[in-house]
């Protein structure tokens, strides 16, 4: 059994006191390693409801700082949008907006933020959150037509016309 392994069986272990911060602890040292698995493994914890809201925005923020294989990129910016999901706890969604803001190029993001961002029912914490991950994007067509959605917006629309502006002018 080699460290990813080791490590990998001790974050499943249960029964321990703070298990959260155990398990945060755990996440720590395979931060520290360069292996393929351990992005398969960081997905499935940010899949797994039942995981503690901070050991599940932790994952997340290891996602996104890992270098992960094209896959595995599609993968985590999947796990991303399942944090997203309405009656996920309110800060690992706020989290998780941020966080799809660097898996932009995967397929289905950039409309999910966008859904997001364009959702006034939603709080508007969560929806500037989005909006600062697309603005991340770029000028790309996909994304100037989700802002101009966005500039009759009365609290984002000020934001986004002052980006639409900015990047017409740059």
């Amino acid at each position: 059994m080699d460290e990813v392994e080791r490590l990998i069986g001790a974050f499943g272990s249960r029964g321990r006191r703070d298990h959260a911060l155990w398990k945060l602890d755990v996440l720590l040292d395979l931060g520290r390693l360069d292996d393929p698995r351990i992005g398969r493994f960081l997905i499935g914890v940010v899949m797994q409801a039942d995981e503690p809201t901070d050991v599940r925005a932790d994952a997340l923020t290891r996602l996104r700082e890992s270098s992960l294989h094209s896959d595995d990129r599609a993968l985590a910016a999947a796990a991303g949008v399942f944090a997203l999901a309405p009656g996920t706890d309110a800060q690992l969604r706020l989290h998780a907006a941020i966080v799809l803001g660097e898996f932009l190029d995967v397929e289905g993001i950039l409309g999910a933020l966008g859904t997001l961002a364009v959702d006034s029912c939603e709080p508007i914490e969560l929806r500037y959150n989005a909006f600062t991950s697309l603005q991340r994007a770029g000028p790309s067509t996909a994304c100037v037509e989700l802002l101009r959605s966005l500039c009759a917006d009365e609290l984002l629309g000020p934001s986004a016309r002052a980006l639409l502006a900015s990047w017409c002018t740059a």
